[in-house]
């Protein structure tokens, strides 16, 4: 764990007390450049695989992904909004460490990080190592080696990233969190190309009900997985109960 993290890991959160560590952890790694060539990647989808006989190599690359996304960015975000701490995760400089199934448990990082010199005020600035250094290449290269559209990909890191902030809204309330909701609000970046963490997921009012229903826009490609269910959040999962209703009225 890096010290200046600690005051991160409390409550639930205390499962990613052991995410980000430091090159002397005992734990077996690789690079994470490493990790992304063909060999490698076939390898660690072919371990993963092994629990998944049912599964199709989309899907299971996608929930692979899932798994990625999770440990990666509640840790980094959290630590930026609430501790104005700059966490180095460009991609270029980690390395991954898998469990026994090989999924990521840890990422080692090259340095303990910092906090902000001055505090960025600007949405952008503050997430560009996460956003440019780290999500756009391993989206790009994991795409490519998996042929899974990248805008599955995107909704998956997205997914997690809105799901933290609502975590963070209920846990600090008093939190500053707009440079967070800035960015999954924002339809473009500053050089005008589109902002692939826009609007991850939408709420729904459900008939019935007075609260909304969380759901994603992008589905992230589960039902390729024979053994597994669809998760709460999914858009075909809604598909499916609109067209029962449909048939039930006829």
């Amino acid at each position: 764990m890096i010290p200046a993290l600690a005051p991160l890991f409390i409550a639930d959160f205390t499962q990613y007390r052991d995410v980000l560590v430091l090159e002397h952890d005992p734990r077996p790694s690789m690079a994470l450049q490493t990790f992304l060539t063909p060999e490698t990647f076939d390898d660690v989808l072919t371990r993963f695989a092994a629990q998944f006989p049912a599964g199709d190599r989309r899907g299971l690359a996608s929930v692979w992904t899932k798994h990625y996304f999770v440990k990666l960015i509640p840790p980094v975000v959290a630590a930026s909004l609430i501790l104005d701490y700059r966490v180095p995760v460009r991609l270029d400089r980690l390395q991954l460490v898998l469990d026994e199934h090989a999924l990521p448990v840890a990422f080692k990082l090259p340095d303990p990080g910092t906090h902000w010199a001055t505090k960025p005020t600007d949405t952008f600035q503050r997430f560009d190592d996460l956003l440019e250094g780290h999500l756009r290449p391993f989206v790009d290269s994991v795409a490519r080696l998996s042929r899974v559209s990248p805008n599955v990909l995107w909704s998956n890191a997205g997914n997690y990233f809105e799901w933290l902030l609502g975590v963070l809204t209920v846990a600090m309330p008093q939190a500053d969190l707009c440079h967070g909701h800035g960015l999954i609000a924002a339809a473009t970046l500053p050089d005008g190309r589109r902002n692939p963490l826009h609007e991850p997921v939408r709420y729904l009012m459900t008939a019935g009900s007075l609260g909304s229903k969380r759901q994603r826009r992008v589905c992230c490609l589960r039902y390729r997985v024979g053994e597994l269910t669809l998760c709460d959040s999914c858009p075909i999962a809604a598909l499916r109960a609109q067209s029962a209703v449909k048939k039930g009225l006829r």
